[in-house]
């Protein structure tokens, strides 16, 4: 258990199962390992969590606005910080749900160009990279999200996506309206935090 916990430790990545099977064994239980060590974290300010495909030391949310009163922003957030316009959140949220999907079908579901500039800053944040080539007429590239994408969000995997009905239904997300025409400010005025059409 100790050599788990000290290899997840000083890992700067989450680490897979089939690492830490290098660590232990490939016939000791690590589902029952890792119960063993969250259950020995508790009360701490810290936890062991699954996040984009294997295991990681993170804080509890409850002292993130201590940490930030330390640091000024959150640990291991890179020094420019996560900073995200209305727009870009929602193009990477469309990526996320529908990938992988090229520039053209994003632009087809906004009603609006989406401008290389915005997948550039998505790419910039690797929350996003290339996938594989559309099979539709000049093969354009495709768009899926990174590990850096569910790392920087909590996900273990894509399945931990908050489901799209659920949304709709919290009035977060509402197909219907985006597909109406609907959009945030930000894609319909010139003037908002980001110019979505391409320059």
């Amino acid at each position: 258990m100790n050599r788990v916990e000290a290899t997840i430790f000083a890992a700067s990545e989450p680490l897979t199962r089939s690492v830490l099977a290098r660590v232990v064994g490939a016939s000791c239980n690590l589902d029952l390992l890792i119960d063993d060590i969250r259950a020995e974290l508790a009360g701490r300010p810290y936890d062991l969590v699954a996040v984009a495909g294997g295991w990681k030391h993170l804080t509890r949310p409850a002292y993130a606005d201590a940490i930030r009163s330390a640091f000024g922003r959150a640990v291991g957030a890179d020094e420019r910080g996560i900073d995200l316009s209305q727009s870009e959140v929602l193009v990477l949220m469309c990526i996320a749900y529908f990938q992988p999907i090229t520039r053209g079908e994003l632009s087809a579901f906004f009603g609006k160009e989406i401008s290389r500039d915005l997948i550039g800053t998505l790419r910039g944040q690797n929350f996003i990279a290339s996938g594989p080539r559309s099979p539709t007429p000049g093969a354009p590239y495709t768009y899926v999200t990174t590990k850096q994408f569910l790392l920087q969000f909590g996900f273990n995997s894509l399945r931990d996506l908050p489901d799209a009905e659920a949304l709709e239904d919290a009035g977060l997300l509402s197909k219907e309206k985006l597909l109406a025409g609907d959009l945030p400010a930000a894609f319909v005025d010139p003037a908002g935090d980001e110019d979505v059409e391409s320059g």
